[in-house]
C-alpha cells in the first residue's frame, strides 16, 4: 500500500494512493486516526483498516487536486546514519585504511536531527544563512510501525511500517567556524551542526508499507541534480543493513511508530566529487518501487551569519 500526506483546499489529511486516485481517509472513516502518524499509532488493526478502505472504495480524489506533504510531516524523532556504505567512507575518507571486513568492526553510527528538518517533495530547501557549502545525499528512509526496545533483526522487520526517500542535505562548512578559537572535537561538532537546518531533510514523496517494498536490501537508488546523475547505488551495498540498523538503534533507545530512519547513502556526494550544490539546483531522488522526491535549493542569503560579529 502506498500512503500520503497532502493539503486540498487548506486542509490536511492523508490517504492511500491508487492508480486512479486517492482514497481519503479521514473522508472515509471519519471516527478513525486524522493524520498518517495516528494511524501508525494506532497500530496493525488500523493500517488494516485503510487496506480495506483502498480495496472498496470508488470514491477517489485526483491526484492533481493536492499538494503532498512528508509523508509524516512531524516525525517523533528523525534518526540520521553516518557512513553506512563502504564507497562513500572511502571517497569522503581517502586517508584512512579501511579493514575488509567492515560489519565485523565497525558499529552502525546513528545521530538525531529534528523534526523541523522535515520537508515534502516539492517544497524549496532554504538555504540558511550559516554555511556556505551545501551537499546532497540520497537515502532509503525506514519509517517504524511499532515500538521497538532491544529487539533482534528479526523482530525488527516486524516494527517497520515502510519505507519512503530522504534526501540528507548536509551543510559541508559552517560561517560560525571562520576565525573561531579551535577547541577539541571541533569538526564533529561542526559535522553535526550541519545536518540540522530547517528543510534539510525532504522526504517523501509516499511511504509505501514493507509488504509492498518486498526486500529492502535490493533497491537501486539514483540521485540527479538538474538531470545529471551525481549518486548511483543499490542498498545491497550498505555494511549494515535495514533489519540491523533498526535493532542496533532499538538498543540505544526506543523507537515508536512515526519515527524516521535515513540509513546512510552511497557514493557520489558533492564534497567527495567537487560538486556541491548551487542555488536554483532541482536535486531528484529515486528508489526502486517507492517513486521520485524532487526539491529545489533556494538561492544563498545575502548576509551569512558570524556569531559576535557586527
Amino acid at each position: 500500500m502506498k500512503l500520503a500526506t497532502y493539503t486540498r483546499a487548506g486542509r490536511e489529511s492523508y490517504g492511500a494512493v491508487l492508480d486512479g486516485g486517492i482514497c481519503d481517509v479521514p473522508a472515509l472513516w471519519p471516527e478513525g486516526p486524522r493524520t498518517l502518524l495516528a494511524a501508525l499509532q494506532a497500530g496493525p488493526a488500523a493500517m488494516g483498516r485503510i487496506k480495506e478502505l483502498a480495496a472498496c472504495t470508488k470514491t477517489l480524489l485526483p491526484r492533481d487536486v493536492v499538494s503532498l506533504l512528508a509523508p509524516i510531516p512531524a516525525p517523533p524523532k528523525v534518526i540520521g546514519l553516518a557512513g553506512n556504505y563502504a564507497e562513500h567512507l572511502r571517497e569522503s575518507l581517502p586517508e584512512q585504511e579501511f579493514v575488509k571486513d567492515l560489519r565485523g568492526r565497525t558499529t552502525p553510527r546513528p545521530f538525531i536531527m529534528p523534526s523541523t528538518t522535515v520537508i515534502g517533495p516539492g517544497a524549496t530547501i532554504p538555504w540558511p544563512s550559516h554555511t556556505r557549502q551545501i551537499d546532497h545525499e540520497i537515502e532509503l528512509a525506514i519509517v517504524m510501525g511499532e515500538t521497538a526496545c532491544c529487539v533482534g533483526p528479526a523482530d525488527a522487520a516486524k516494527c517497520i511500517a515502510g519505507y519512503t526517500i530522504a534526501n540528507d542535505v548536509s551543510a559541508r562548512s559552517l560561517t560560525v567556524a571562520e576565525g573561531r578559537s579551535k577547541r577539541p572535537r571541533d569538526e564533529f561538532y561542526d559535522w553535526l551542526a550541519g545536518k540540522w537546518a530547517d528543510g534539510f531533510c525532504p522526504t517523501g514523496p509516499y511511504l509505501v508499507t514493507a509488504d509492498e517494498v518486498g526486500d529492502p536490501r535490493k533497491l537501486d537508488l539514483e540521485l540527479t541534480v538538474n538531470g545529471e546523475t551525481r549518486q548511483n547505488g543499490n542498498t545491497s551495498q550498505m555494511i549494515f543493513d535495514v533489519y540491523e540498523v533498526v535493532s542496533f538503534v532499538s538498543h540505544l533507545m526506543t523507537l515508536t511508530p512515526g519515527d524516521v530512519i535515513a540509513t546512510g547513502t552511497p557514493s557520489g556526494v558533492g564534497i567527495a566529487t567537487g560538486r556541491l550544490l548551487k542555488g536554483g539546483d532541482v536535486i531528484a531522488c529515486r528508489i526502486d518501487k517507492i517513486g521520485e522526491l524532487a526539491n529545489t535549493l533556494s538561492a544563498p542569503p545575502e548576509r551569512f551569519y558570524r556569531p559576535c560579529k557586527a
